[in-house]
């Protein structure tokens, strides 16, 4: 795995004689401040070890050495949760991380903001898996395909540590804003992604508001030599993060952005209308929903009546919500946790997207194929500790196409406290799949069956999927790209 400029890291794999290949990787960087950061091993210049999971942690043989100072290993520091991309971004600035986790006491915010260009936060990950057993395996699916959920966590890595790199500043005294991922605009799979063919990542931050940044990333992969950049791309995404002062909890001003380049203005402006869009309460359209959503309900909620009140006579090609529904829970463990103490993003939205899956795969009978996340929202934090329930539906689907029926899931994650009798939604996920081509091809009787409400929350919850997927697609301009 290779991140490139500024930021250049490279994995290889690591064996030991007499033992199985582990899982500790080497990391090469061309960044002059990486440079003054760390001192690299004499025997291999500009390279430096990420150690082993597996080393013991109070072994003083495993300790680092940065500017003549022992470290404890990256492996080891407290608040981290680890995958091979996790660790790589998170040791190319140690510096930066360490005062996320042990600020200088009685440090002052920053004082100054600074302006920050899109190339200084783009960063970019190389994943060799063309070459790296190890690395392949740990990221296939049984399709022979880059496994979704672990993509989904190793965005949200990215996407945060880009938040990080706009948000620092020269002062070593100074501490940094808590940055937390607020929501992810979307983020589309336009092509299958092969587990034997290197794949790159590259982000950069794209716009900020006063307290808030919005990271564009792009997943490229290439099977043909010389293919358009736009033809190789094979997922999009958007994360927006908040600042939030570490101490008192209040919005953090972060950094300015200039763009340079005219793709970096367009970039901007268009994330600039999103937000504008985020924000604005249209009365008019408003008016619009309410005066029409009676009409609507009543229409959604005819034929889940039906399925109430004479089950016999219900259209057998039609379903009530709550008979799709699927759920699991679990206890968020230390583990689990990011660099702040709260449980890691990119987990939650894994979780999410295996249950999103399961609950697609249960519905249509046939392996499903993953096209997008529509839209997740981070309404709270979520703590080591707490007890946490995944609830999924299918919310409705979409036949248009007969070809590629569309399956769209809702994923609600609950934080959970018996003791106080209190249940507060954390996370709410949508997902958007379809039937993979060949499962379909070889079942020609298949067919989506229709999703109806049986009550009216329901049926609220579908019209307003519904609105948002609508607005979104008005929106809809031509992508720009950052490759």
């Amino acid at each position: 795995m290779e991140v490139t400029g500024p930021h250049k890291l490279q994995y290889f794999t690591k064996s030991t004689p007499n033992s199985k290949p582990n899982l500790p990787f080497f990391i090469s960087s061309n960044s002059q401040n990486l440079k003054e950061e760390m001192e690299f091993n004499s025997s291999s210049p500009g390279t430096i070890p990420v150690v082993s999971t597996m080393t013991n942690p109070f072994d003083n043989n495993s300790l680092a050495c940065v500017n003549g100072q022992a470290r404890k290993p990256i492996a080891f520091w407290p608040g981290m949760y680890h995958s091979p991309v996790t660790n790589a971004l998170w040791e190319t600035r140690p510096k930066t991380f360490e005062r996320l986790l042990d600020p200088p006491k009685d440090a002052t915010p920053q004082g100054e903001l600074l302006t920050r260009t899109p190339r200084q936060s783009r960063t970019s990950i190389l994943y060799g898996f063309s070459t790296d057993y190890i690395l392949r395996e740990q990221y296939r699916d049984p399709w022979n395909e880059v496994r979704i959920g672990k993509l989904l966590e190793d965005l949200d890595a990215l996407a945060g540590t880009i938040s990080v790199k706009h948000c620092s500043d020269d002062d070593s005294t100074t501490r940094l804003p808590l940055l937390v991922t607020a929501s992810v605009d979307k983020i589309v799979l336009k092509k299958p992604i092969s587990v034997n063919v290197d794949l790159k990542i590259v982000g950069s931050a794209i716009w900020v508001g006063r307290s808030s940044i919005e990271v564009q990333l792009e997943v490229i992969q290439s099977t043909k030599e010389g293919s358009d950049t736009s033809d190789s791309i094979a997922l999009t995404a958007n994360f927006i993060f908040v600042a939030r002062d570490s101490k008192t909890g209040k919005a953090a001003p972060v950094n300015r952005l200039s763009p340079e380049t005219e793709t970096e203005k367009l970039l901007f402006e268009e994330a600039e209308a999103r937000s504008k869009l985020r924000k604005r309460k249209n009365v008019e359209e408003k008016k619009e929903i309410q005066n029409g959503e009676v009409n609507r309900l009543e229409a959604l909620l005819a034929e889940g009546r039906i399925f109430c009140d004479m089950p016999a006579l219900a259209d057998r090609n039609s379903i009530l919500l709550r008979d799709t529904c699927l759920e699991n829970s679990l206890i968020c463990q230390p583990q689990q946790r990011n660099i702040h103490g709260r449980i890691f993003g990119g987990f939650l939205m894994h979780r999410a997207f295996e249950l999103a899956f399961s609950t697609a795969y249960a519905f249509a009978g046939l392996v499903p194929y993953f096209l997008e996340v529509d839209h997740v929202d981070f309404l709270r934090p979520v703590d080591v500790g707490d007890f946490l329930r995944i609830k999924s539906c299918v919310l409705y689907t979409e036949h248009e196409n007969s070809e590629k029926p569309l399956i769209n899931i809702e994923v609600v994650a609950h934080v959970t406290r018996p003791e106080l009798r209190s249940s507060e939604v954390s996370n709410t996920f949508h997902f958007t799949f379809t039937v993979r081509p060949e499962a379909k091809a070889n079942n020609n009787g298949f067919r989506i069956r229709k999703v109806v409400p049986a009550t009216e929350e329901e049926a609220r919850s579908i019209l307003e999927r519904m609105d948002a997927e609508s607005m979104q697609s008005s929106r809809g301009k031509k992508r720009i790209y950052l490759a």
